[in-house]
């Protein structure tokens, strides 16, 4: 366990190697990093101003205590600007949620997140990803595909407020 989380935790502090991240100007560095509880009512928060039905900081608290699960956050100027979540079986995982503040958007911290949760999983020995996306959130799809994502599926009337399809999508590991 000691060498899994040393080996995340190298790959947190390294982040991901976007090119394009440096081009957008903004006024700090964005880190990427294992949410802990202190960054909850910050994740609470975004989660509110993103989701119509929004996690508690309680429903993230329990899966920072599993072993199963990675959670990370973006972190700019002392201030948690997104988040992004997994958890699994041996073989399996599922992306919970993700999502980062409307104010900093256009960063690519979401694509960030997602690499970094890719590479995270497969140290676990994850080897597919499942998710679920609004139909309409064509910005996430698209994301989701650049980052080798395929539609799998639909799952009809899934999100309520407002009612909508979610489109099924999944990643396999290339090893």
């Amino acid at each position: 366990m000691t060498d899994r989380v040393e080996e995340i935790e190298k790959i947190s502090s390294a982040g991901c190697e976007c090119k394009d991240v440096a081009a957008h100007s903004h006024s700090g560095t964005t880190e990427i990093r294992r949410m802990v509880s202190p960054d909850l009512p910050e994740v609470e928060r975004i989660e509110k101003e993103n989701f119509s039905r929004p996690w508690t900081a309680e429903d993230y608290q329990g899966f920072l205590d599993r072993e199963d699960a990675d959670f990370f956050v973006a972190v700019e100027d002392g201030h948690v600007v997104g988040y992004i979540g997994e958890y699994g079986i041996p073989d399996e995982g599922d992306i919970t949620n993700v999502s980062v503040d409307r104010r900093y958007r256009n960063r690519h911290i979401g694509r960030r997140l997602v690499l970094d949760l890719i590479r995270a999983a497969e140290l676990r020995g994850i080897r597919k990803i499942f998710l679920e996306v609004r139909e309409s959130n064509a910005p996430a799809i698209r994301l989701y595909e650049n980052a080798g994502f395929r539609r799998t599926g639909i799952r009809r009337n899934y999100y309520t407020s407002p009612t909508e399809n979610a489109v099924l999508m999944m990643r396999e590991s290339e090893k």
